[in-house]
C-alpha cells in the first residue's frame, strides 16, 4: 500500500504491527486475487509434471508405458466394434424391416396388422380380400423372423419353395397357400373359405414352427 507523502515530510517507518496491516491491506487488491492460479491452471499443471516425470525417468520404462496404453487402447476398441456388430447381426435377424416387396407390392405393414386386416375382411365376408392379406402375413411373418431373406422380384411359388427349405414339413402346405394366393390375387379367381382355410392353415402352423426353431436356437 502506497502512501502519499506531503513534500518534506520525511517516510514513516511503521513497526511490526502496522507494517503486518498494511500488507494484509496491500493483499486485499483485486489484481493480486487475479494473479492466483485458477482450478484449470492447477490441473494443466499437475498433467504437465505428470508426463515431465514420464521422460524424466527411463527411457525404455517410459516407452513400455505408452506401448502397454497403446494396447489397452486398441483392445478396447475391438471389444466394442464387436459388440456393436454382433448386437446389429441380432436386430437384424429379428426386427421386422421397415418395408418388404411382397409379390411385386412394397409392404409396410407388419404380419401382425396384415392377420388384422385378413380378420376385418373375414367378417365382411370378403374371402377373396382375406385370402391374399392372410397370405401376405404368411410371408410378412417368415420375413420377420428371419426364416426366408426377402428376394425382390419373388414369384409367390418361388418365395413357398424357399419357405419350404426352411420348414420342410410345410413344404406341401405352403405351396398350396401359394397357389390359393396366386389363384386370386393374379388369376382373378374368387376366393372361398377353402382356400382362406388352406392359407390360414399355413400361416398357423408356420407362426408355431418359427417359435420352436427360436427356441431350439436359444437352447444351444
Amino acid at each position: 500500500m502506497r502512501a502519499r507523502l506531503a513534500d518534506g515530510v520525511p517516510p514513516l517507518t511503521p513497526d511490526g504491527d502496522q507494517a503486518r496491516r498494511w500488507a494484509q491491506l496491500e493483499l486485499r487488491d483485486p489484481a493480486y486475487a487475479a494473479a492466483q492460479p485458477t482450478p484449470l491452471d492447477r490441473v494443466a499443471r499437475a498433467v504437465q509434471e505428470f508426463f515431465t516425470g514420464l521422460f524424466r525417468g527411463s527411457p525404455d520404462a517410459a516407452l513400455g508405458l505408452w506401448l502397454a496404453v497403446a494396447v489397452a487402447v486398441v483392445l478396447v476398441a475391438l471389444i466394442v466394434i464387436a459388440v456393436v456388430f454382433s448386437r446389429r447381426g441380432r436386430l437384424s435377424r429379428r426386427s421386422a424391416p421397415a418395408a418388404a416387396e411382397l409379390f411385386g407390392d412394397v409392404e409396410t405393414r407388419s404380419a401382425s396388422a396384415l392377420r388384422r386386416a385378413a380378420a376385418s375382411a373375414l367378417a365382411r365376408a370378403d374371402w377373396s380380400e382375406a385370402v391374399v392379406l392372410r397370405f401376405r402375413a404368411l410371408a410378412r411373418g417368415l420375413l420377420e423372423r428371419g426364416a426366408v431373406e426377402p428376394v425382390p422380384g419373388a414369384t409367390v411359388h418361388a418365395f413357398a419353395r424357399a419357405a419350404g427349405h426352411v420348414l420342410p414339413d410345410l413344404a406341401d402346405a405352403l405351396d398350396a397357400a401359394a397357389g390359393a394366393f396366386d389363384d386370386v390375387r393374379y388369376l382373378r379367381r374368387p376366393g372361398t373359405a377353402a382356400l382362406y382355410a388352406q392359407v390360414a392353415d399355413a400361416d398357423d402352423r408356420a407362426q408355431a414352427a418359427s417359435v420352436r426353431v427360436q427356441a431350439v436356437e436359444n437352447a444351444r
